[in-house]
C-alpha cells in the first residue's frame, strides 16, 4: 500500500484543515517546494496536492505552487485536486507533468464530465468522494448530498476512472483513526483501486489499512499526522511495504 503525503494549498501556503473548515486552517509552511523535498527525502513515491482555494472558487488558484514542485521533482508522480471543473484545466496540469487530476465536486454536479474526462485523458483521472455517514459531500465539504458513496463509485468505475479517493470527512484532520469498515466496504464493492484518506494517525492505522489492501485499498493519504509528528512517514511507508501482500512498484 502506497503511503501518500498530502500538501494542501491555501493562499500559497501548506496548511491542514479540520473537517474541511477553511477558517480553522493550520499553516505548516510557506515554502511548498521545501515541504515536498521533506517527504521525498523520507521516501515518498507519490504526492497528493489539493488547491483548497480552488475547491471553493471552482477554478485553480494555487497551480503555480504545483508547477514549482513538478519542476523540482520531474520524476515524482503528483495527483492534484481542487477547482478542476473543465477539460482545459486537466489538460494544463497534464501538460505540466502532473500524473493524475482528481475531480470532486464537479463529478457530483455534472457526472457526465467524468466520462468525458476519462475518454479525453485515459489513465489520468481520479474521482474524490468525500463522505459523511456514507453520503457524499461537495463544495469543500460544505454541502452533504443525498448520493451514496457506493452508488457513485460504481458509476465512475464504469466511466473508466483510475481510482477513487475516499475521505471520511468526520475523521479528516481529527486524528481519530481511519474508518476501516466504510473504506473496506467501498473497496469490496468496486474493482478499481481505492485510496483511503482521513483520520490516519499512527502506525496502528497503517497496520489496519494494510489488512484490507487485498480488497483493493492500494494507497493511503496522510496529512496532519505527519505534520504534527504522530506518524513518522518513513516508518509508515516501511511498515506498509513489509505488511503488503503485493510487491508494490509506483508507476507515473
Amino acid at each position: 500500500m502506497l503511503l501518500i503525503p498530502a500538501i494542501d494549498l491555501k493562499d500559497g501556503e501548506c496548511v491542514r484543515l479540520r473537517q474541511g473548515i477553511m477558517e480553522g486552517a493550520t499553516v505548516f509552511s510557506g515554502d511548498i517546494v521545501a515541504m515536498a523535498e521533506k517527504w521525498v527525502t523520507q521516501g515518498a513515491r507519490r504526492l497528493h496536492m489539493v488547491d483548497l482555494n480552488g475547491a471553493f472558487e471552482g477554478k485553480p488558484v494555487n497551480s503555480s505552487a504545483v508547477y514549482q514542485v513538478r519542476e523540482a521533482y520531474p520524476e515524482l508522480p503528483i495527483q492534484i485536486g481542487g477547482g478542476i471543473r473543465d477539460l482545459k484545466t486537466i489538460e494544463a496540469y497534464l501538460k505540466a507533468g502532473v500524473s493524475y487530476c482528481i475531480i470532486g465536486t464537479q463529478a457530483v454536479h455534472t457526472p457526465e464530465f467524468v466520462a468525458e474526462a476519462c475518454k479525453a485523458f485515459p489513465g489520468h483521472i481520479m474521482v474524490g468522494l468525500d463522505a459523511k455517514e456514507g453520503m457524499v459531500a461537495i463544495n469543500g465539504w460544505a454541502e452533504v448530498t443525498n448520493h451514496e458513496v457506493t452508488e457513485l463509485g460504481k458509476q465512475f468505475e464504469n466511466d473508466g476512472v483510475e481510482a477513487i479517493i475516499y475521505t471520511d470527512i468526520g475523521r479528516d484532520g481529527m486524528m481519530k483513526g481511519v474508518n476501516i469498515e466504510a473504506t473496506q466496504a467501498l473497496a469490496k464493492a468496486l474493482s478499481i483501486p481505492i485510496i483511503a484518506s482521513g483520520g490516519i494517525t499512527n502506525l496502528e492505522d497503517i497496520t489496519a489499512l494494510s489488512k484490507i489492501e487485498a480488497d483493493g485499498v492500494t494507497g493511503a493519504i496522510t496529512g496532519r499526522a505527519i505534520y504534527e509528528g504522530t506518524l513518522n512517514f518513513k516508518e509508515g511507508q516501511a511498515l506498509s511495504d513489509t505488511l503488503s501482500p503485493f510487491k508494490h512498484q509506483e508507476n507515473a
